[in-house]
């Protein structure tokens, strides 16, 4: 659910009469509801109050009702985003909680098991853009259907089949206050500081690749599938998001998330020389860019847990998730802004400087491996 509204953007822009810049607003308006929901769910302790697993599934029903709305609501952008608000913030009991049913089934290695979630979240987010693939004439009401329909059917798979693991704790309380505490420790401040530099690239890129696309595509006379390629260069992240789990119980979870982040960071560097490239070489850069842009997403969740102080874990977590997402909001509404006065193959420079940042932020984490 989370990126069915850009996939369906350039239909509602057309029929709706949207502007260009209504993508970034649709994309940051998910993010807000999300942030929304994490906080007050954390504060009303929510996934422990109630089984994590009910949580889940009624938020999964609670956010496809709030896809759906979007078929009888009024064709204007204010309905359009507080509908999208609203599906962020049922995400809020699904993406965390689903982290928090995991770690109920894993006293050792979390690490693997969050990416192959990680891994799951990137195909959800990718999903909408395969169903919109399936044909260039297929409404947007029906793909909303779609994806409301799945993410009904996860609701309750998880509900049938997944019960509370053994390991299922209970979370502490959480205290905004911890604020002043929790960024006081070198190490959490590496890892969260890494993780927002990772946060300012990715969502953006996520939000804007069917707009990359469709700009190669045209003045490169290539007859690109934009809703199929979409889903491709997002679901690529699976790879990533997996295989990194899987390497860093050999090399540690610092080192592979800096060197995803260095290869995205660079792909972000380089993306405007890629459009006078051929077909098949942008392509395999952005299943490379797609790869690596999330793969490191998994091994920050792990570093940020681990060098949490241990008092404030849950109140630290939530705090750094808000802050990474709140992140992601300036970074999708900067480069909504600059599609005015720079042309779309450049504005993801703009993206730059986050991966820059937390690497350079990340290195002590890298030096305290080496030395151990």
């Amino acid at each position: 659910m989370w990126f069915a509204g850009n996939a369906i953007i350039l239909d509602l822009q057309r029929d709706w009469g949207l502007a260009q810049q209504s993508l970034g607003h649709v994309t940051s308006a998910v993010q807000l509801g999300f942030i929304s929901g994490t906080l007050l769910f954390a504060l009303l302790v929510i996934a422990d109050r109630f089984s994590p697993r009910l949580v889940f599934c009624y938020c999964s029903i609670a956010g496809a009702l709030a896809n759906i709305a979007l078929l009888f609501a009024p064709q204007q952008l204010t309905w359009l985003l507080i509908l999208r608000f609203a599906t962020g913030f049922f995400l809020a009991g699904i993406y965390p909680v689903g982290m928090k049913i995991a770690a109920g089934w894993y006293a050792q290695g979390l690490g693997r098991a969050l990416g192959y979630l990680v891994g799951a979240l990137v195909l959800g987010t990718a999903f909408p853009h395969l169903v919109r693939s399936s044909g260039a004439e297929l409404p947007w009401e029906q793909v909303m259907l779609v994806v409301s329909a799945m993410a009904i059917l996860g609701g309750f798979i998880m509900l049938a089949l997944v019960p509370d693991g053994p390991f299922l704790s209970k979370s502490s309380v959480f205290n905004p206050l911890a604020l002043k505490i929790i960024f006081r420790s070198a190490r959490f401040r590496a890892s969260a500081f890494g993780y927002f530099g990772h946060m300012w690239e990715l969502y953006t890129l996520w939000a804007f690749i069917p707009l990359l696309l469709l700009t190669y595509s045209n003045s490169n006379d290539s007859a690109l599938n934009v809703p199929l390629w979409s889903f491709l260069v997002i679901a690529s992240g699976f790879f990533g998001s997996a295989v990194g789990g899987i390497v860093s119980a050999r090399l540690g979870s610092a080192r592979v998330a800096a060197v995803q982040l260095a290869i995205s960071g660079a792909c972000c560097l380089l993306s405007p020389l890629l459009f006078n490239s051929s077909p098949p070489v942008f392509l395999c850069f952005l299943l490379l860019w797609g790869i690596t842009v999330v793969g490191d997403s998994p091994q920050f969740s792990a570093l940020n847990a681990e060098n949490a102080p241990r008092e404030y874990v849950g109140s630290a977590l939530t705090i750094v998730n808000s802050i990474g997402f709140l992140i992601t909001i300036f970074s999708i509404q900067l480069a909504s802004a600059m599609l005015t006065q720079i042309s779309p193959r450049y504005i993801f420079l703009l993206l730059v400087p986050g991966p820059i940042i937390g690497l350079w932020m990340l290195r002590p984490l890298l030096v305290a491996k080496q030395a151990a």
